[in-house]
């Protein structure tokens, strides 16, 4: 590490050690929850998809879902000449709570790098914000992909970070089973094609909208169509996979850009399995982060040439209404 590099880091330290009312950052201390709130909301602008639903902080490890959103009626008429109006809360889903595991998110950053960005004024903001969006990141592939809780992970493995957490994908599979569509006429596998269980995409939307969705829901304007990128190319490449006239050109980019399946708004989020589609809306999702649970360490290791930060925090991923999800999963296009 270069001396003026050197100077701009330590600076950065001192700078994150009085942030967080500590005398040092090498040894490990307990992130102010003040510093927390301004951490996760970075993290969470950190991504186009995260700003879309919920990150909320916990005081509690484990409790009952906070569930902002109201997601059921409330109107109706009592004849209060025999019968008392009976508020009800239109938050109480059912009875399940959330429970927020370790995670640890540990980076490395090479002296080279840091010599790199040691050029700029905003080194301190280069520094944190490479961590926190690789965070948000994180966040996301676990939320699509994490399938167990393992003591010790093993990122080679499980590459796309299935045994850190149990994401929302997970959550449907093991608390929503009846609205999770994974067979077809074939057990294991959902066909979409001329000869399969559906002629197109759309038509498996449209049976996973009105079949499983809870009634109430199924007019929700905020409804999406989350899904992988792949499976939207499959949808739109062969309007375009074609030599067509002017007039039929614009009508195919009409089609592609207002991006719909089943006649919903779709959404091709990062890490999404290619084989899936879940049908829910954004406020739907959330990750619940437990406040002053976040530990942190920052050091120099030079027998590596890096510098190496430590950082865990408690996260649970969850489905605030399980009525307002479905999935399908093992598609294959014949």
């Amino acid at each position: 590490m270069r001396v003026f590099t050197r100077q701009k880091y330590t600076a950065a330290m001192v700078k994150l050690a009085t942030i967080n009312g500590v005398t040092t950052v090498s040894e490990k201390f307990t992130v102010e929850p003040s510093v927390q709130q301004k951490l996760e909301e970075k993290i969470q602008l950190s991504s186009a998809f995260l700003q879309k639903i919920n990150i909320f902080l916990v005081n509690e490890q484990s409790g009952s879902a906070v569930g902002l959103g109201i997601s059921r009626p409330i109107a109706s008429r009592t004849n209060t000449d025999t019968t008392d109006r009976q508020a009800t809360d239109p938050t109480a889903m059912d009875e399940r709570s959330y429970f927020c595991r370790k995670t640890d998110f540990d980076t490395a950053i090479k002296y080279q790098k840091l010599d790199q960005w040691a050029k700029f004024p905003d080194f301190y903001a280069r520094f944190s914000g490479q961590i926190q969006k690789r965070q948000g990141l994180d966040r996301i592939m676990i939320g699509f992909n994490g399938t167990s809780i393992a003591t010790t992970t093993n990122i080679t493995a499980n590459p796309k970070l299935q045994d850190v957490n149990k994401g929302w994908l997970q959550k449907m599979r093991e608390e929503n089973p009846a609205r999770v569509m994974s067979s077809g006429k074939v057990v294991g596998k959902i066909t979409i094609g001329a000869t399969g269980d559906y002629h197109n995409v759309d038509a498996l939307v449209m049976s996973m909208t009105d079949e499983l969705i809870d009634e109430v829901h199924r007019d929700n304007p905020d409804l999406v169509v989350l899904c992988n990128r792949k499976t939207l190319a499959d949808k739109y490449f062969p309007i375009v996979n074609k030599e067509q006239e002017n007039s039929e050109k614009l009508a195919a980019d009409i089609i592609i850009s207002q991006k719909r399946m089943g006649n919903l708004p779709v959404a091709a989020v990062p890490f999404f399995p290619e084989d899936a589609i879940l049908v829910t809306t954004f406020d739907n999702l959330s990750i619940y982060v437990q406040e002053g649970a976040r530990r942190r360490t920052v050091i120099d290791n030079p027998k590596r040439d890096q510098i190496e930060n430590y950082e865990s925090s408690n996260e649970d991923y969850y489905i605030e209404d399980l009525g307002l999800a479905a999935m399908a999963e093992k598609i294959e296009l014949v």
